[in-house]
């Protein structure tokens, strides 16, 4: 296939694990209403549960992609994933739904694993980092239609048609994959699936300073993105009383997102991943500092164009900084990319859904808890940036990074 389908498929196959999260938001309170949830912070428990999945299955995914190839664990996950979003569409009970959304994430583990490793097989440094921002320009038109499509569907009828709907569109994507993804994986690069080679590849990953450091601090920087998805709701309908216009102030802030991912799939070859996302860290930090002190000071709350406009900046500047750190941290282990990616996965997932979990379960009425989570990840990032170049930022280290 073409660069521009291979590019559009990778991103609509990652924009699967987006789908399972974002067009359900709208329906949280319904959900909580029909199965019986009393507290509102417990309707979080429906992303948390899912996200949760997600990261600890991507620790077998790499593994299994790296001996037998990506195109079959890709479509076994696909499978899990169709079978329990039809299956949350009979659930009787809220456990049961938290039980099959835990499901529904490790299927959906292999999108994100093994959809990176086929990237990083095909391309590396300033090269890779640009077909990521474009994966992730195309992979953010989800959240900008998601939610909305989600209140579209709640008007013909309950939120059971949320996960039909979810279901169909990964069948539909995964028959794509099926008939045009070919097997990207070297035969040289084919690792035997044992204990012991398993762990020694796990050891790479971990030993490496670059690598690890990059992806503690993108578990950070993530688990912002994760605390603000489980609050939303609460923030939009239940502070701002946006009611139905929800989607949209949804999608103007992935917009922002999408923008600054097409930006830097068009600077990263000029100006490298290092100077971008380490430039956008630093913009993130103060614009995150200048929200919270204005939040602390003025009125509650905040008047919602000043919110909106702080949040949309910050999440400007999280678009250079996601992919970017994802290759930053890929870059150095290409002979083991599928491990590779997923023990980075599942370390910013798990620990980012941790993270974030926190911070929603902080949620008191305001978006203060939110806002200060943003701050405090921040600072935390930038110091295991620090760490990662021994204190010098925005050195490339060779003309391709």
């Amino acid at each position: 296939m073409g660069k521009g389908e291979f590019i559009a498929l990778a991103a609509f196959l990652m924009a699967i694990n987006s789908l399972a999260i974002d067009i359900m938001l709208p329906a949280l309170q319904q959900i909580g209403a029909s199965l019986g949830v009393e507290s509102e912070n417990h309707r979080q428990f429906v992303v948390s549960s899912y996200l949760l999945g997600f990261g600890l299955a991507q620790l077998f995914y790499g593994p299994l992609s790296d001996r037998f190839g990506r195109r079959t664990p890709l479509l076994i996950g696909l499978g899990i994933y169709i079978c329990s979003a039809l299956g949350i569409a009979l659930v009787p009970s809220f456990a049961g739904l938290l039980a099959l959304r835990f499901v529904q994430g490790i299927g959906s583990a292999a999108t994100r694993v093994i959809t990176i490793s086929i990237v990083r097989d095909i391309y590396g440094g300033r090269q890779m980092a640009e077909v990521m921002s474009l994966i992730m320009m195309v992979f953010m038109i989800v959240p900008v239609i998601a939610p909305g499509s989600g209140q579209i569907i709640m008007f013909f009828g309950s939120w059971h048609l949320i996960f039909v709907f979810i279901a169909v569109m990964a069948a539909l994507i995964s028959g794509w994959a099926y008939v045009r993804l070919p097997e990207t994986l070297n035969p040289a690069n084919i690792r035997p699936f044992t204990a012991r080679s398993v762990l020694g590849a796990f050891k790479l990953v971990l030993t490496n300073r670059i690598a690890l450091c990059y992806t503690i601090a993108t578990t950070f920087i993530f688990g912002s993105l994760f605390g603000f998805i489980n609050s939303a709701q609460q923030i939009y309908v239940g502070i701002y009383d946006l009611g139905a216009y929800f989607p949209v102030a949804f999608a103007g802030v992935a917009i922002f997102m999408s923008m600054s991912s097409f930006l830097n799939s068009r600077l990263v070859g000029k100006l490298g991943m290092r100077r971008l996302s380490h430039g956008a860290l630093l913009g993130f930090i103060t614009i995150n500092t200048i929200w919270l002190f204005v939040l602390l000071i003025g009125p509650h709350p905040m008047p919602f164009p000043f919110f909106i406009g702080f949040f949309g900046l910050a999440m400007f500047q999280f678009g250079w900084i996601g992919s970017n750190f994802n290759s930053l941290a890929m870059e150095p282990l290409g002979h083991v990319a599928g491990t590779a990616s997923s023990v980075l996965g599942f370390m910013s997932t798990v620990g980012g859904a941790l993270i974030g979990a926190g911070i929603g379960q902080a949620f008191n009425g305001t978006a203060l808890p939110m806002v200060a989570g943003y701050f405090t990840v921040s600072i935390i990032g930038l110091v295991f940036v620090l760490i990662a170049e021994k204190g010098r930022l925005f050195q490339p280290h060779n003309p391709a990074v």
